[in-house]
């Protein structure tokens, strides 16, 4: 099949499976709800179920659409930027900064509220924001920046950060239960306020992306070859680098840390539908928001009434693909 027919049906699939997606995310749960039922309170706003359906289960299945999207995106970038693809949007650490900021924050006992986001995200966003602003500036002092050098110094700054969120949890065991389940990533707090920030968060990431996708395939053939045919290669990276950052701290500290979405997304949709990053950036957005959504469905409802975390489920799937990826490489 050539690859535009393939494209488009692919592109259908991803529309369809997210339908059916949200249907059963709204149907299913420790209420047992009828199909007929569910589109009652959809379309007439009325029914026994309606809160349940439009204010519970509809915002979490949004919400984990949109983490899902936001951080198959962020990891379409990074690896695009870093011309690798093993890398992820926790790659220059991301995740060990929300996390320290999350468990700070439970440390110090704070109860903020802002625009649907707790004191625990807010400084979640933020000190994630910053371990990675950090990374930039320490990595960029070196005379001549590469993506090697980032990526270890983002390395090495997880490490600490993790370092340091272990020896809060040390101090405090009562906050242990609650921030290793947020570790694990969890939708189960959703609101509709959340759902919103969040898409404009995407949408933020998104089209400044598909508008410097040509410039990304440019980077994927080395910053020499780039800058010879008039690509501003360190504005760009610059760029990019940002929009994966924003994308990834954001979807930490609304759902917390959930593993292998950005790894495993971006690899297997370039797989079926080639390189190109004018096209690869929208359809991993979408196989993102889909891997999510169903992640999620089987978190919540394997073991109803109680659930797991959602990272526990999307590690189930992504290490034997993870595997599956490090063993079907070859040198060269």
């Amino acid at each position: 099949m050539s690859q535009k027919p393939r494209r488009l049906l692919f592109l259908l699939a991803l529309l369809l499976l997210s339908l059916s997606g949200f249907c059963l995310s709204l149907k299913l749960g420790p209420v047992q709800t009828s199909w007929g039922e569910l589109f009652r309170s959809i379309f007439t706003g009325q029914g026994e179920f309606y809160d349940i359906i439009l204010h519970l289960r509809l915002p979490r299945a949004v919400l984990a659409y949109l983490v899902g999207a936001a951080l198959a995106l962020a990891g379409a970038i990074l690896q695009g930027y870093f011309r690798n693809p093993l890398a992820d949007p926790f790659i220059l650490g991301a995740s060990s900064g929300a996390s320290l900021g999350a468990v700070l924050s439970l440390q110090l006992g704070l109860a903020v509220n802002l625009a649907g986001l707790s004191a625990q995200s807010l400084l979640a966003f933020l000190t994630s924001l910053m371990l990675v602003g950090t990374v930039y500036l320490i990595s960029e002092r070196r005379p001549f920046q590469t993506g090697e050098s980032l990526l270890l110094t983002g390395i090495a700054a997880g490490a600490l950060a993790s370092a340091l969120t272990s020896f809060l949890l040390f101090r405090r065991a009562d906050a242990y239960e609650q921030a290793v389940f947020w570790l694990l990533g969890s939708f189960s707090l959703a609101e509709w306020r959340q759902a919103w920030l969040l898409l404009a968060v995407v949408l933020t990431g998104l089209f400044p992306a598909q508008y410097l996708a040509r410039d990304m395939n440019l980077l994927s053939l080395g910053e020499e070859t780039a800058r010879s045919l008039g690509s501003p290669v360190k504005t760009v990276r610059r760029i990019f680098l940002l929009l994966a950052t924003l994308l990834a701290s954001f979807s930490v500290s609304v759902a917390g840390i959930i593993g292998f979405v950005g790894l495993i997304v971006p690899h297997a949709v370039r797989l079926i539908i080639g390189p190109d990053h004018r096209r690869l950036f929208i359809y991993a957005a979408l196989a993102g928001g889909l891997f999510l959504l169903l992640s999620d469905l089987v978190a919540r409802t394997i073991y109803s009434p109680s659930e797991l975390p959602v990272g526990v489920v999307t590690a189930a799937f992504g290490a034997p693909f993870f595997i599956y990826l490090l063993n079907r490489r070859r040198p060269g």
